[in-house]
């Protein structure tokens, strides 16, 4: 009998030498964790099933049989990646110089493909500070497209499985529309602000950094049976590592796009067996809302249990806590209240700092003021989902004070446009 994807997982684990066994971490779970051990969890042995089992079975989509490979190097889908890879950079030197001999280029990422050579380049890495520091890795040109065409063919067979309320790096999703639906399910728990509402806010600690390489191709072998498309995943996998095994690069697409394969397995956890209805994610940041603080410390510990054993992630120390809402939530870079949202500090530090450092770089004529008005237009956007309007004000009053004679190129076309 082949081996169902909680006992491969069993199995490498031991092989760490890591104590995740199910029956270890299931059996401390206590009566107010909502953990449904009925018929529809319990195997034909009696066992109880894990969450990938349990949505491996009930999900209906297969590949039928389709050549996944073939599709993905196909000279269609390594164009259309080639566009992908190329949107907002096509005066960037390194696009430029791949479009000089465009279709040689593909044509011999095509042929590296098929030949099973394709070996991607080293990555740049660089430290980036907005407001905290993180270490950012920059594929190749060459190997985005590859990144692109990759996942141009495997993401439909995981979108249709993701749950609604996952909101990153999705077609018609957002942080915004995250925090509208925060909002929404504050508004419909406090029944209008007239009940108390508890929220549990956490993120995974270092989730980026300890992704576990083995448990993440399992996830994914239970959707794409092509071997040779699992080759390339692994092929892109080890090309980066914070040790052996674990660590997904911050900055690349597929990084973003594995995140939410990986902790797909936790929404489908905290939605089908906690039966959690106000639930969000987005990326490793989210947010259970509810009316009794005793439920939310239950789950708080069901969550725990479940990263560490199955994952091999656990919740942040320090950033996971339980909170009336009344307090005011951070969440996605707002404090939401139930009445109104502000911008969270740290948010309205970093941006300052990047305003200072852009002024400093337009007066030695390092940057246009494009590229300042085109910060600005971003921020004020941004700051209008907010109860913000005299901070905006201000800091639009002290930009145009210090450019007055300037004139960007939008605000000369819209002109242009308005008197034409």
């Amino acid at each position: 009998m082949p081996l169902g994807i909680m006992d491969e997982m069993a199995v490498i684990l031991s092989m760490k030498s890591y104590d995740v066994g199910r029956a270890s971490w299931l059996h401390t779970f206590n009566n107010n964790s909502n953990f449904n051990a009925n018929n529809r969890n319990i195997d034909s042995h009696n066992r109880l099933r894990g969450i990938t089992h349990i949505t491996a079975e009930t999900s209906s989509l297969k590949t039928n049989h389709r050549d996944l490979w073939n599709e993905l190097c196909s000279i269609n889908n390594l164009e259309l990646a080639y566009r992908k890879a190329r949107k907002h950079k096509t005066k960037k030197p390194y696009v430029l110089e791949f479009e000089r001999n465009l279709k040689g280029n593909l044509l011999l990422l095509r042929t590296e493909l098929l030949l099973h050579s394709y070996i991607p380049k080293p990555l740049e890495t660089f430290i980036l500070r907005d407001p905290k520091t993180r270490r950012i890795s920059k594929s190749d040109f060459r190997d985005k497209i590859i990144h692109h065409a990759l996942c141009t063919i495997i993401e439909p067979f995981f979108e249709k499985v993701f749950i609604y309320d996952s909101y990153a790096n999705r077609k018609g999703k957002g942080a915004l529309k995250a925090i509208k639906r925060f909002e929404y399910f504050l508004h419909r728990l406090s029944r209008n602000n007239t009940a108390p509402v508890f929220a549990l806010k956490s993120d995974i600690c270092h989730y980026f950094d300890e992704t576990d390489h083995a448990i993440l191709l399992l996830i994914i072998k239970k959707r794409i049976k092509d071997q040779k498309v699992a080759w390339l995943i692994k092929r892109i996998l080890s090309n980066y590592s914070t040790r052996e095994g674990k660590g997904m690069p911050l900055g690349n697409l597929t990084s973003q796009f594995f995140a939410n394969v990986y902790l797909n397995e936790m929404d489908q956890f905290v939605k089908h067996i906690l039966r959690a209805q106000h639930y969000i994610r987005y990326v490793d940041d989210f947010v259970l809302l509810h009316t009794s603080k005793e439920k939310l410390i239950a789950w708080k510990q069901t969550i725990s249990m479940l990263l560490h054993g199955q994952l091999l992630l656990s919740l942040h120390p320090e950033k996971t806590k339980i909170m009336p809402v009344h307090h005011g939530v951070n969440f996605l870079g707002m404090k939401i209240f139930p009445h109104h949202k502000i911008l969270a500090r740290r948010n309205i530090r970093s941006y300052k700092k990047k305003t200072h450092v852009l002024c400093e770089q337009y007066d030695k004529g390092m940057v246009s003021y494009d590229v300042i008005y085109d910060s600005l237009e971003g921020w004020v956007a941004y700051t209008k989902h907010a109860d913000a309007h005299k901070m905006r004000e201000r800091l639009v009053r002290s930009i145009g004070e210090k450019f007055f004679s300037e004139l960007s190129t939008k605000e000369f076309n819209r002109l242009h446009k308005a008197i034409s």
